[in-house]
Formats: structure tokens, C-alpha cells, sequence
């Protein structure tokens, strides 16, 4: 068994165990009465295997092209969707660990350099693209690295506390600056920074981490923008089954309440 072979057998195990099960926008609207329709999401997707990919760890090159060179053996193991984690730099300021964390964004436009450049990118979902694959972006809506230009450039963006000072959005999230989405401005912006890695790069979708945090009207409207460059995106949110997200905005949603229970039971800490 290769390193593609056992990380899909885990992938695959991490599904069947619930550590990760994934909710489909027609079946949790059923268990919240406040949602009474959901959005169409194509069939296809009901069956799909996402196999997700933190590049730096993927092989020992850490790169875009190591990825794009062992497309056919994942291909070959059944993989529809590649969810690629953030690509873009990391932020050094206040890191935690000696890399930092790829969820401490430090330019939503950028690459992280050390995972190739642009191209290199832009080959890699094509290559994908090629083999029927379909390549989707973490991307990361509620906070930035505190070395992000925004930061500077645009501080009305940021959460502050009563002296005014930019604030975590989360008190043990040290690493990073929350975002201030009553700002309009700033709303304006995230749509667009998602717009340009669909329409310049040709991504097929988001993955939007802890989408709990931002707003639901903000997601509404960023699904209902991007619907228009591509209709067929897949997005899926980081929010624990949140019927009302999957209602307009989302495709998916990670049930943790499920994947709770069923570690429960797995590990003999709950009966069936």
C-alpha cells in the first residue's frame, strides 16, 4: 500500500467512524422547523469522495507540482474533489509554532512561496480539471495574521475592544485578528477575493472555515455573487450542521454533532 493508498484508507476510515461526516443540505434542513427549503445541490455530490490536502505535508517537496504529479494515482483511488487547505502566505507576527498555522492569513490574494507560485497553482487545477477532478479552496473569512496589510490599510475592517485596540476573534486564537463583518466594505472584499480564485484560476468551490463565525446574510450574498461566474460551485461549511446556512449559502456542512456521538459509541464511552 503506497502513501496515497493509506492516506485514502484513513480518509476513508475518518468518514465511516463519523470523525468527519459531512451533512447534505436536504437532510439536515429536515431536523431545524426555521428552515423550510434548501438549495439544490448537484446529485453527483451525494456520493463524492473530497480528499483533502495540506500541501506542506502532502510529500517531502511540500509543493504545488509534487500534487499535480500524483493526480492519476489519486485519480485511480476515486477521488472527485481535492480540497486543497489555505495556499496562500502564512503570518509570521504572533505564529504559533515555529511555521505558523496556513489558517493565519497573511495576503488573500497570494501563494505561499514555499508551495510554488501562481502558475504552478493555476497547472495544478488544470491538470486536475483534466481528469475530472474538481479542486476547491479553504479559505478563511472570519480573521487574518496581524502581519496581513489590512491590518494597516483598512483597520475600520477589524474587531476592537473598548480601547479601540484590533482584537482576536476568539481569546485563545493569539495568532489572529477578527473581522469586523458590519462592515460593508469589508463584505465587498471578501466576495471579491473569492471571485478572483474562481474566475482567474478556475477553482470549483470553497471550503469556508468555522463559517459559524461571519454572518449568514454575508454568506448569502457571497453565494449569490459567485453564482454568478460559476453556478456549479461546491461550497461547503466548516459549522457543525447549521440548517440555516445550507438553506441559501452552503452545499454541505460537517455534522459534528454526529461525528460526536458515533466516537461515543466507537470507543465504548456511549451504548448504541
Amino acid at each position: 500500500m503506497n502513501i496515497i493508498q493509506r492516506s485514502l484508507h484513513c480518509l476513508l476510515v475518518v468518514a465511516v467512524l463519523g470523525v468527519l461526516p459531512i451533512t447534505h443540505p436536504l437532510r439536515a434542513a429536515e431536523t431545524e422547523a426555521v428552515v423550510t427549503s434548501a438549495r439544490k445541490s448537484p446529485d453527483w455530490l451525494k456520493s463524492a469522495v473530497a480528499y483533502e490536502i495540506f500541501p506542506r505535508n502532502f510529500s517531502q517537496a511540500g509543493d504545488f507540482n509534487a500534487i499535480t504529479a500524483r493526480l492519476d494515482e489519486l485519480k485511480d483511488l476515486g477521488v472527485d474533489i481535492l480540497w486543497l487547505m489555505p495556499i496562500h502566505p502564512t503570518g509570521q507576527k504572533l505564529k504559533k509554532g515555529t511555521v505558523g498555522s496556513p489558517y493565519c492569513v497573511r495576503d488573500f490574494y497570494g501563494v505561499n512561496p514555499d508551495y510554488g507560485t501562481p502558475a504552478g497553482f493555476k497547472r495544478l487545477v488544470q491538470q486536475a480539471h483534466a481528469r475530472g477532478m474538481k479542486v476547491i479552496l479553504d479559505i478563511v473569512t472570519g480573521h487574518t495574521a496581524w502581519d496581513n496589510a489590512l491590518i494597516t490599510e483598512h483597520p475600520e475592517f477589524y474587531q476592537k475592544n473598548a480601547s479601540g485596540q484590533i482584537i482576536p476573534p476568539n481569546p485563545a486564537w493569539t495568532d489572529v485578528a477578527g473581522l469586523n463583518y458590519t462592515n460593508q466594505a469589508l463584505r465587498s472584499y471578501m466576495i471579491d477575493v473569492m471571485k478572483y480564485w474562481v474566475k482567474d484560476f478556475g477553482v470549483d468551490g470553497f471550503r469556508c472555515d468555522v463559517a459559524y463565525t461571519v454572518p449568514t446574510d454575508f454568506w448569502e450574498a457571497a453565494r449569490a455573487e459567485l453564482d454568478k461566474v460559476n453556478p456549479q460551485l461546491v461550497i461547503l461549511a466548516d459549522a457543525g450542521a447549521k440548517p440555516a446556512l445550507l438553506s441559501k449559502a452552503f452545499d454541505m456542512d460537517y455534522s459534528w454533532h454526529l461525528s460526536f456521538t458515533l466516537n461515543q459509541v466507537m470507543g465504548s464511552v456511549s451504548p448504541a
